[in-house]
């Protein structure tokens, strides 16, 4: 499952933030280091977890340890989803 998401993570980031072009994204590049996304970007990012996978991003967790990498966010991802369970 955890690699279904990130597949699914990692396809709407490319598609939506680097034109179909994934070439220069890894599972631990920084998206807002790196200026894939920005502020704007991110709330596009949490919108898309929310309305896919049923969940409730909350203000307290939007901070990096959570949304600034794929791993991040695949991780992230399988707590929220652990706890709806």
């Amino acid at each position: 499952m955890a690699t279904t998401n990130n597949y699914q993570i990692r396809q709407f980031i490319t598609n939506t933030f680097l034109f179909g072009d994934d070439s220069k994204l890894q599972n631990d590049t920084s998206l807002t280091a790196n200026g894939i996304i920005d502020s704007t970007g991110i709330l596009e990012l949490i919108s898309f977890l929310e309305q896919t996978y049923q969940i409730k991003v909350h203000d307290e967790e939007l901070i990096p340890e959570n949304l600034d990498t794929l791993n991040n966010i695949s991780q992230f991802l399988e707590r929220k989803l652990s706890c709806a369970e």
